[in-house]
């Protein structure tokens, strides 16, 4: 049964592929230079047209003090209007033509976008520039977006998945600027001036910083007539050098934080090859068939949780994540060690193998359906692994991977784990998290019941 489940994710996996391929229709995806500025051209036959315009940088463009400045800047880009458009006026002509232009900000990078059918392009460019490039950061209207920004950290506060993934980050990357939330804080946010986030944004609208990505069906020509003039006012500034690390914890450890919660919930964070690394690849593919494993232990043959997985944060601050919400927090590390210990000693099969490549690939092919998923991928890849092509050569890349690759990637980068727990700190053990994998340990009898079937 599930060999006939891969055999059919391989065909929808082909057919999607030979779809996505065929929106170029025999155009490939291109870059160019303009004015210092890589450009990323994906040519497309659909009518539907999207810019990206990345600001690289992410955490590490400010200070845990101003954690979020980014993140309400890049809002205040639409919400305060421009210098020719009040927010209203803005909104209103965007409207007409039905498209969208609008930011967000991660650990890594910010992105403003903008998204619309093609014949509306010269209607909507216009308002895409001036919005990026002339904010009015109105007083009033700033305020505004920053008390809705402080109301939404404190819904975000009650929800239990948001609060852990919060303390994992400030736990394991403390002082470092993986600890800080592109969201910001509540204190944060509250101190944040619309004089000071006007200028921090001035100060990181530099070329140096600065990748746009089109995804569309427009001429070379125009597009580097466009993209000049919107460069033409906006300053070379300093070169940038990203800051890239892999966390690599020297022990195991755990850190608990009491909490009334319907369930227990745990968080483990441990090493991880960095984008654009030889490991890399074998290491996702490997970690993503550890998530399978960990799904069928914890779940299906023990019963310890709904949903458990496994996956990689593959940011400039590379690491692993091993997730789960469990009323029996003791049972699950037994579970958990003896599984990492199992794949460490044994390692992947054949078969795990080539499933996961079926898995993986079409799982990315799925994803790439809409020319701003490809677009985002294309950013994604030149700002991480500094290659955006990766985003087109990824099933080849896979199809090349060893299973001796997985194993050996896995062994080498998942390591030590700093895991922390909100819930009931009294059932849990921390020495047992603290103590970590060993070999002599076994998978625990599987207490998972099957229903006979009639």
């Amino acid at each position: 049964m599930l060999q006939k489940i891969y055999s059919t994710l391989l065909i929808t996996g082909c057919a999607l592929f030979v779809g996505l391929s065929s929106f170029a229709q025999g155009k490939q995806a291109y870059e160019m230079t303009i004015n210092g500025v890589k450009v990323i051209v994906q040519p497309t036959s659909n009518e539907i047209l999207e810019i990206q315009t990345i600001i690289k940088g992410g955490v590490q463009n400010y200070p845990a003090s101003q954690a979020g400045i980014e993140s309400l800047a890049f809002n205040a880009l639409t919400e305060c209007g421009t210098e020719k458009d009040d927010k209203n006026s803005f909104k209103n002509k965007l409207d007409k033509a039905s498209a969208n232009v609008g930011g967000n900000t991660g650990m890594d990078y910010a992105t403003f976008t903008m998204n619309c059918i093609a014949s509306d392009f010269e209607t909507v460019w216009p308002l895409y520039v001036d919005a990026l490039t002339v904010p009015r950061f109105d007083q009033t209207d700033f305020e505004r977006i920053k008390q809705d920004v402080i109301n939404n950290l404190k819904a975000q506060s009650s929800e239990p998945d948001y609060a852990l993934s919060k303390f994992a980050k400030e736990t394991a990357f403390k002082g470092q600027d993986y600890s800080k939330s592109p969201d910001g804080t509540e204190e944060s946010i509250a101190k944040l001036t619309v004089e000071q986030t006007k200028a921090y944004y001035k100060s990181i609208l530099t070329r140096s910083r600065l990748l746009i990505v089109v995804v569309g069906n427009l001429d070379k020509e125009l597009i580097t007539k466009k993209v000049t003039a919107l460069l033409s006012s906006i300053p070379q500034g300093a070169p940038l050098i990203l800051k890239r690390q892999s966390y690599h914890p020297l022990a195991h450890s755990f850190k608990s934080e009491k909490k009334e919660l319907a369930t227990n919930y745990i968080l483990g964070i441990t090493g991880a090859p960095l984008p654009g690394t030889p490991d890399y690849n074998a290491y996702r593919l490997a970690m993503t068939i550890f998530s399978q494993r960990d799904n069928l232990e914890v779940r299906t043959n023990n019963g310890l949780s709904y949903a458990p997985y496994a996956y990689v944060d593959g940011g400039l601050s590379a690491s692993t994540n091993v997730y789960v919400t469990t009323k029996e927090p003791d049972k699950y590390i037994a579970v958990m060690n003896a599984l990492i210990n199992k794949t460490k000693s044994k390692g992947f099969t054949e078969d795990e193998v080539k499933n996961g490549k079926t898995y993986f690939v079409t799982s990315f092919f799925y994803k790439q359906e809409t020319n701003s998923a490809q677009a985002a991928s294309l950013a994604a890849n030149e700002v991480l692994h500094n290659n955006w092509k990766r985003s087109l050569t990824i099933s080849d890349d896979m199809k090349k991977l060893k299973t001796s690759d997985l194993n050996k990637a896995f062994n080498k980068y998942f390591g030590n784990i700093t895991w922390v727990y909100q819930g009931d700190d009294t059932k849990v053990n921390a020495e047992l998290y603290k103590k970590g994998y060993n070999y002599s340990e076994k998978l625990p009898p599987s207490t998972f019941k099957p229903v006979n079937k009639q």
